[in-house]
C-alpha cells in the first residue's frame, strides 16, 4: 500500500517487510531499484518532475526521515515506521555476503568506495565485491556499463539526491544488476569517513540534530524540514 506525501508514494512497510521485499527483488527477474526519500528529497521532487517520476518509479520507496513520518501522520495516513536507508542497505549487504551475491559500490569521493568495500568485507566475511568507482564521472552510460561488466547482482548508487534516483531510473536495466539501492552518503559512513549519530540520537529520531551539531553549515539544508511540514499542512487544508 502506498502512502502519498506531497506527491511521493511511500511504501507502508516495516524494516523487516522492506528487507523481505528487497530479497525478493534481488532474486527476481529484470532490474529493480530502491529509493529512501527524506523531507529534503521530497522537496526536491516537488521542484523537479524528472526526480518525482524517478522516485515514484522505484520498486520500493522507503521513508528514511522522521519528518516523512510526521508528515504522513499529519495527513492522517500514518506510516508503520521509519526505514533508514543505511540500515536497510547494511542488512542487504549482509544478506548478499551470506548468499553469495556480488555487490558494486558507486559514489563518494575518490578512494571512499574502495575503503568502504574493504571495511564491509572485514565486517561481513564472504562478501563478494564486484567493483567500486567514485562518483566523479561525467558519462552515466559508461558508469552503468562498468557495473554491467563487473557482473554485480546488487549495486549501491551513492551519488546524492536526486542524481542517484535519476541515474537508477534511466540506467537500472543497463547495469545488469538485479537490485540497485540509492543510499546517498552511506559510503562515507561505511568507509569511516563520516560517523553515524550515536545510538541515543538514532533511538530518539534526532539524527538530523546530531548532524547539525557536527556541521552547522547544514542549517540551510535542515530548513527544508520545516518547509516540508508547512507544505504538508497546506496540502492538508486543501
Amino acid at each position: 500500500m502506498k502512502i502519498d506525501v506531497l506527491g511521493v508514494g511511500f511504501d507502508n512497510v516495516t524494516m523487516e517487510e522492506a528487507l523481505s521485499r528487497g530479497r525478493e527483488l534481488l532474486h527476481g527477474e529484470g532490474a529493480h531499484y530502491v529509493v529512501t526519500p527524506n523531507p529534503e528529497i521530497v522537496e526536491a521532487c516537488r521542484a523537479d518532475a524528472e526526480a518525482m517520476n524517478a522516485v515514484n518509479g522505484a520498486d520500493l520507496v522507503l521513508p528514511d526521515g522522521i519528518g516523512v513520518l510526521y508528515g504522513a501522520k499529519m495527513l492522517k495516513t500514518p506510516l508503520k515506521e521509519r526505514v533508514p536507508g543505511i540500515e536497510f542497505g547494511t542488512a542487504m549487504i549482509e544478506y548478499c555476503a551470506q548468499n553469495g551475491k556480488s555487490v558494486y559500490f558507486l559514489g563518494a569521493k575518490p578512494g571512499v568506495a574502495e575503503t568502504a568495500a574493504e571495511r564491509l568485507k572485514q565486517r561481513f566475511g564472504g562478501l563478494n565485491v564486484a567493483g567500486t568507482a567514485d562518483g566523479y564521472f561525467k558519462d552515466d552510460a559508461a558508469a552503468a556499463e562498468r557495473i554491467r561488466e563487473s557482473g554485480a547482482e546488487m549495486a549501491l548508487i551513492c551519488l546524492g539526491a536526486p542524481k542517484q534516483e535519476k541515474f537508477m531510473a534511466r540506467y537500472a536495466g543497463a547495469t545488469g544488476a538485479k537490485l540497485l539501492l540509492g543510499l546517498g552518503g552511506s559510503l562515507d559512513v561505511f568507509a569511516g569517513v563520516a560517523q553515524r549519530a550515536p545510538e541515543f540520537y538514532v533511538n530518539h529520531n534526532l539524527e538530523w540534530f546530531y548532524r547539525l551539531l557536527k556541521n552547522p553549515s547544514r542549517i540551510g539544508r535542515m530548513m527544508k524540514l520545516p518547509l516540508f511540514l508547512v507544505h504538508v499542512a497546506a496540502g492538508k487544508k486543501g
